[in-house]
């Protein structure tokens, strides 16, 4: 009996365990269960419909750049360029915001609250603005300098890079300055109590920060007076400073010197500095003084009359500029002429190579009156009657035989 009973025992305990697991599948699978387990579906939909729409924003970002590469205009590249990278963070932040409003009450806290999420969703969209406008200038600012390059010298009058260059940095400057002070605000900061504060504390700053602030407007005369602008070849006869221009900025200013050293000049120096701009000249010049022999003194006339004539017939010399060739000294060993003129081009390499041929053709004009150019000499005057007395003098020439004491 006693082992009947206990067999009975198991099997009731074994129903009891078989009806607790169909109650706990009864209830898993219920509406109750199947509704507190809807956010995580709500959220599974939500991080698919962001990646969905960043995919079809980018893509389409993509297409639309294709077809407008092939067009002239510069502004629509930079501008869909500028936009790819905010446009997809703005849509990856936007919705993890859903996404967390989604769970917010299935996390209990207020880190998660619907102001703090509106204030970071008011926070994110002017970074993303801001982000955009600096890069849209950025890459404008490419676009315009590669157009430049590549346009004629009046385009570049109208708009050099340097001005170029200032305006970008100024826009820029503008743009963070303005998202910064609608910022503020928003974190509920009054801008009031923070340019009073700047009022106070601006005054003991610009005593601190007087060389910065000397700079700074230094840099902007330069843009403003624009002596000298990137790439140009400048020098100063007050400085041991010659070079082209590499890069202006707020500070200073970076000049690459002829042995390929950056030399970095504050702008402040500028304002009392006399600054030499050789590469604004219009002409390059040439001024040699030339000497014949004295015993060629009656072919000068000839000579110089025959080297303006070629100066003037050559096609590289401007003959609109001042032309001087004259007979101008006697010298101790020489009669001098000079030759003053200007060529057309202001170019350094080409400037010297027509400086040669202007030279060899001078040579040529020479030899050609049988002339010849004047070395120093000097003369002994009653020499000859010496060296008639001379032993070995055969035919005027003077030959003294034995060493030398």
């Amino acid at each position: 009996m006693g082992e009947c009973q206990r067999s009975g025992a198991l099997v009731y305990q074994l129903d009891d365990k078989e009806r607790e697991v169909d109650s706990l599948m009864v209830n898993f699978l219920s509406l109750e269960s199947l509704s507190e387990l809807g956010w995580a579906v709500e959220l599974f939909a939500i991080v698919t419909i962001t990646l969905l729409a960043r995919f079809i924003a980018l893509r389409l970002l993509k297409t639309i750049g294709e077809h407008l590469k092939r067009t002239d205009n510069i502004w629509d590249d930079a501008f869909l360029e500028a936009a790819r990278a905010p446009l997809s963070w703005f849509i990856l932040i936007i919705g993890l915001l859903w996404a967390i409003e989604v769970s917010g009450g299935f996390l209990e806290t207020d880190l998660f609250s619907t102001e703090n999420l509106g204030l970071v969703r008011q926070i994110t969209f002017i970074v993303l603005i801001m982000l955009f406008l600096v890069k849209f200038i950025s890459l404008a600012e490419a676009n315009l300098i590669e157009q430049l390059q590549e346009a004629d010298g009046s385009e570049q009058a109208r708009m050099d890079p340097t001005t170029l260059h200032a305006l970008a940095k100024l826009l820029r400057l503008s743009v963070v300055i303005s998202a910064v002070l609608v910022a503020l605000p928003t974190l509920g900061i009054e801008i009031t109590a923070l340019l009073a504060f700047g009022g106070v504390g601006g005054i003991a700053l610009g005593f601190a920060a007087q060389d910065l602030l000397a700079n700074f407007f230094g840099g902007l005369m330069i843009y403003l007076d624009r002596p000298f602008t990137i790439g140009d070849w400048i020098r100063s006869p007050d400085r041991d400073i010659e070079g082209t221009v590499e890069m202006i900025g707020w500070r200073l200013t970076i000049v690459r010197t002829f042995d390929k050293r950056p030399l970095y000049i504050p702008n402040s120096v500028f304002t009392t500095l006399a600054v030499e701009n050789p590469s604004r000249m219009s002409n390059r010049r040439i001024y040699e003084k030339i000497g014949i022999r004295y015993q060629d003194a009656d072919k000068m006339g000839e000579i110089v009359e025959s080297v303006k004539a070629m100066l003037k017939a050559h096609e590289e010399i401007d003959t609109s500029q001042t032309l001087i060739v004259n007979f101008n000294s006697y010298a101790t060993s020489s009669l001098e002429f000079f030759v003053y003129t200007f060529t057309k081009t202001t170019n350094w390499v080409k400037f010297h190579e027509i400086k040669q041929d202007v030279m060899l053709k001078i040579i040529e004009i020479v030899h050609a009156n049988d002339a010849d150019f004047a070395f120093p000499t000097t003369t002994l005057d009653g020499i000859d009657a010496l060296l008639a007395d001379v032993p070995g003098q055969v035919g005027g020439e003077t030959s003294i035989a034995g060493p030398m004491k």
